[in-house]
């Protein structure tokens, strides 16, 4: 099984009220818990401060089932989220949001003229590799854009690499994914030619905002 269709069984377990945790360990020791259970709920703790920071046009990356998109959206925030899982788009759509089917790497609308980027949940580990992923970052983003992103707490340790996930159906399935604390982001940035204007915390959640250089 895919690590994408891993990625959709769980969203629509979790979509079904039915437990779908799984787990990703990398080679070097990390491991990272996912919780579909929770990206499909309507809120979390700390999405408020996140999301008050998007006060334009908004490309939410790895957007999952819809959470922040759909209430960018509800809010009357212009907002596209976009993820390599059908099942999470379905679900996003059905909270009115706007999204597509499609990986980060790909044709994205509104490249290079984005007032603000998304990556919460995690999703800095899409692809295996931080400053591929941040530097792409760069190429959506306007002049004077901001990149919102999750991070680990500081102290984590980080990695990047294959993962293997591991569901509790037993499949085991590679992932490219990684780690970034929220004290070690500074050398991925710099490498994307973005700078870190500054840090936030709130209910137990890791966060900074980026912008060009």
């Amino acid at each position: 099984m895919s690590a994408v269709a891993v990625f959709d069984a769980a969203i629509n377990r979790a979509a079904a009220g039915i437990p779908a945790t799984f787990t990703a360990r990398h080679a070097g020791g990390g491991v990272l818990r996912f919780d579909p259970g929770a990206w499909c709920q309507d809120v979390l703790a700390g999405d408020a401060a996140l999301l008050d920071r998007c006060t334009g046009p908004t490309l939410d990356v790895g957007c999952g089932p819809g959470r922040l998109t759909g209430a960018l959206t509800g809010s009357g925030r212009p907002a596209l989220g976009i993820d390599v899982s059908a099942a999470a788009v379905r679900l996003a759509r059905s909270r009115g949001a706007v999204a597509l089917q499609r990986d980060v790497f790909d044709p994205v609308p509104g490249t290079g003229r984005w007032r603000h980027l998304l990556l919460a949940d995690g999703n800095i580990g899409i692809g295996g590799d931080p400053r591929r992923l941040l530097r792409r970052c760069h190429e959506l983003l306007g002049p004077a854009g901001r990149l919102h992103v999750e991070l680990a707490p500081p102290g984590t340790p980080a990695w990047a690499g294959i993962a293997t996930v591991q569901t509790s159906a037993g499949h085991d399935s590679p992932l490219p994914w990684a780690c970034v604390p929220v004290d070690g982001l500074a050398a991925p940035a710099s490498a994307a030619a973005l700078r870190v204007l500054g840090t936030w915390t709130e209910a137990g959640r890791w966060f900074a905002t980026l912008t060009p250089r």
